[in-house]
């Protein structure tokens, strides 16, 4: 770190550092065993407002039932660090001492994720004065399940925000390395449903019958050709089905089938166009079959798009700071983050916290030892785009 970024005397082997890094990692200890699924993040939220009031933070009144928006600054330019609170419905299979009982679990990091912005908190309050502008925290509810960022903008908490900034682990990169790139680095996710209407009767009879298991089977089989045969090899997609059902013995052909699943690519554009192209399979198998089938399809999210310029300030602020960089590791995931981006200037930075199993697995862990790098980070990053666009006011 240098002086203008970071505090007198703080630096990786300073006593505040090392303080600021035990504090986190205490709190971060407590947030990995408290897990709670999307919407239902009350204990979460108490504990996080409890947290930033004890520091002086001042918390916004949005309207929002989890989650929060607090501020730290005065006037002027506004810019904001978002951070995200849910868990997964996964059993948690760690075996660390702090490991969550509940049958939920932080197997994605946001409770690393929270936890740094606690930290990031506590540095900009220190820095308050010194702000050339403000601060908006952005402590934001159900980015697994029903896209939680779309209810923080629908709030008008970030309607004065310039540039706003995000954060996610990365299980395979080096712990506290940061990972930056510019452009698409988290796919557009769309999702579709699929359920056949046919006509039920004995298996020994399959020609009185409308077998809507045979026609799914087609659909499953034919939507495979949508990617390997109907898309470009240098435009990353995945079509996935993830969730299947029909009938309920061995000798009854069912009344109904049923699936659904996911598609990811890099752009809204060319969802629509992988949508459309599943459409029409079901249609023709519909035609074949003589099942009746309804099709319903959605955009999720769209792709999370890094502002080149501001991917580099990202960058070159971590480097100052003394951390290693490297680029993003592309990934077909989908983050909500991209909602926000729609509307303001931002950057979805990783860094990594080199757990042995994948996010979205039981054994996935976060290491702490990466809380205060990227706690100082945030706040670094936060300071630094107020000055930067003071200057330019």
């Amino acid at each position: 770190m240098n002086e203008e970024t970071a505090p007198k005397n703080f630096t990786e082997n300073s006593v505040e550092f090392s303080t600021l890094q035990e504090t986190l990692a205490t709190h971060f200890k407590w947030f990995h065993s408290h897990p709670e699924l999307g919407l239902h993040e009350w204990e979460t939220t108490a504990r996080i407002r409890d947290i930033l009031m004890d520091a002086g933070v001042k918390i916004l009144d949005t309207g929002l039932e989890t989650g929060l928006v607090a501020r730290i600054g005065g006037s002027g330019t506004v810019v904001a660090l978002r951070c995200d609170i849910d868990a997964l419905p996964i059993a948690e299979a760690t075996n660390l001492e702090y490991a969550s009982k509940n049958g939920c679990m932080h197997a994605c990091g946001h409770d690393f994720h929270l936890t740094s912005m606690l930290g990031a908190a506590s540095l900009l309050k220190q820095r308050e004065s010194r702000l050339m502008g403000a601060v908006k925290l952005v402590f934001q509810p159900a980015e697994e399940s029903v896209n939680g960022a779309v209810s923080v903008l629908a709030s008008g908490a970030l309607d004065d925000v310039a540039e706003i900034y995000g954060l996610h682990t990365t299980p395979d990169m080096p712990v506290s390395m940061i990972g930056v790139s510019s452009g698409a680095v988290y796919a557009a996710v769309g999702s579709f449903a699929i359920r056949i209407h046919g006509k039920s009767g004995h298996a020994a009879h399959p020609d009185e019958c409308r077998d809507p298991i045979v026609a799914l089977s087609q659909i499953i089989g034919a939507a495979q050709t949508i990617v390997s045969r109907r898309t470009s090899p240098f435009d990353p997609a995945v079509l996935s089905f993830t969730h299947v059902e029909a009938g309920n013995t061995w000798n009854i052909i069912p009344e109904e089938a049923f699936a659904e699943g996911t598609i990811r690519v890099g752009g809204k554009e060319r969802l629509n166009a992988i949508m459309e192209r599943l459409k029409r399979v079901c249609k023709g198998v519909e035609e074949i079959c003589g099942a009746r089938i309804d099709f319903h399809c959605e955009l999720n999210a769209p792709a999370v798009n890094n502002d080149s310029e501001l991917a580099e300030f990202v960058k070159r602020t971590a480097q100052e700071l003394g951390f290693k960089t490297g680029p993003s590791r592309p990934t077909m995931g989908g983050e909500d983050f991209a909602f926000y981006q729609e509307r303001i200037r931002g950057v979805f930075w990783n860094i990594g916290v080199a757990s042995p199993e994948p996010a979205h697995n039981p054994r996935f862990i976060a290491n702490p030892a990466a809380l205060s790098t990227a706690a100082a980070l945030l706040s670094a990053i936060a300071e630094k785009s107020l000055k930067r666009l003071s200057s330019v006011e």
